[in-house]
């Protein structure tokens, strides 16, 4: 069950916002229409695989462990229920032996796997339960959790990669901007008031570093005014349809990182739908889950506007064909997979595809970031000693 949250208008006019569990959007929008309510907003939590546990206490590391392990001892032959204890003597995180405990007891005293899982929302995302759900009823729970440790591993290894390459120059880039702030507002000033002393012109390079640093140091509240201003803008702005809109659509812009965000966010949406098609889950269903595993409305968007022509008769290639935000090779390699009757197997092709093409952006980023970074910081220097030594020559000159 997926939690979904709410802004609406009560039978007595007044806005009110909330947060109403169901098994899918249209469910959640007949809840709230059977109680009288105007729906304003309605949106499912995000809990991709990378955001599932967070706040819960339990790690994205921890779910991957957990999962492996189930999974190992379930193939060997162990039940679930003695796969639960050992897990639990092996275990040595309190917050997740409390978990594991939990869950160990309700299913001894009988209930699913699955359903035991669904009271716990933060830790263990949508496509866990309808994978766990569907293993549960087909009796393959142990291929179901071999396959799903798989690719938790592989989002796993996958966000690394990703993170590593945006380590290195987001250090260097906040190296470079403390270093600016320290120059421009307390070197800079001390030069100013020796040149102050001084009967000469100052050069341009001279009086437009004088410049910005009497703006850092006389106006430095308008800069932290602006950076809340800023960060208002970008709260309220998520909150809306249209801001959310151009949030996705400015970063997709965005030179060398926009490719990598498109590519990982294709690749989380075809990987989570292979691995739910192949487990068993109905194609709708699958759809429905997929599209939230992004925070890119664009692409959310697109696959919501496809689960609707599934849903009416259409072929899922159909409209990802139509939508130009959508690779050719995605709706071409659907649509072979539909002929064929391999839609999972084609989908996890196109999620090696498009993995392939993350870490080429990632390659690219990486080889062109340390010239990058030179030759701003060597433009920076040059400038700055422009600045600093024009001036000491035209006083040199004179004499």
């Amino acid at each position: 069950m997926s939690r979904f949250t709410y802004k609406i208008k009560d039978t007595e006019g007044k806005t009110v916002d909330g947060i109403i569990e169901a098994n899918s959007l249209k469910q959640a929008q007949n809840l709230l229409h059977e109680r009288g309510y105007f729906i304003i907003r309605l949106k499912e939590k995000q809990q991709g695989y990378f955001k599932a546990a967070a706040g819960s206490g339990v790690s994205f590391q921890d779910l991957v462990h957990i999962t492996r392990q189930l999974s190992t001892m379930i193939t060997a032959g162990l039940t679930l229920d003695e796969s639960l204890l050992i897990l639990l003597q092996q275990i040595k995180k309190p917050k997740l032996i409390v978990l594991l405990r939990k869950i160990e007891e309700e299913v001894k005293s009988g209930k699913s796997f699955a359903l035991a899982l669904e009271k716990y929302p933060r830790v263990f995302p949508p496509v866990y339960l309808a994978l766990v759900r569907a293993g549960e009823a087909s009796g393959k729970l142990d291929t179901i959790l071999a396959r799903l440790s798989e690719n938790l591993e592989k989002s796993r290894d996958f966000r690394n990669k990703i993170k590593g390459a945006m380590i290195y120059p987001a250090i260097v880039v906040s190296g470079m901007v403390v270093v600016t702030f320290i120059v421009m507002t307390v070197v800079v000033p001390r030069l100013t008031s020796l040149y102050s002393e001084f009967d000469i012109e100052l050069p341009l390079p001279t009086r437009i570093l004088i410049g910005i640093s009497s703006l850092l140091v006389n106006s430095w509240y308008l800069f932290v005014l602006s950076a809340v201003l800023l960060f208002i803008t970008f709260f309220y702005m998520r909150r809306s349809k249209y801001g959310q809109f151009i949030i996705s659509t400015v970063v997709l812009m965005i030179p060398i990182f926009g490719p990598i965000i498109r590519q990982s966010t294709l690749v989380e949406i075809t990987k989570t739908l292979a691995l739910l098609i192949d487990g068993g889950v109905p194609i709708l269903t699958s759809l429905e889950i997929a599209q939230n595993t992004t925070g890119n409305v664009i692409y959310r968007d697109a696959f919501m506007e496809a689960a609707r022509k599934v849903e009416k008769g259409f072929p899922l290639s159909d409209p990802l064909l139509e939508n130009k935000m959508m690779p050719t090779i995605l709706g071409q390699m659907v649509a072979v997979g539909e002929h064929t009757g391999q839609l999972g197997d084609a989908l996890n092709k196109l999620s090696v595809y498009f993995e392939t093409e993350a870490d080429s952006a990632v390659r690219t980023l990486t080889t062109m970031i340390e010239p990058l970074i030179m030759i701003v910081l060597g433009l920076g220097v040059g400038f700055l000693v422009m600045a600093v030594l024009l001036p000491i020559y035209s006083l040199t000159s004179k004499f």
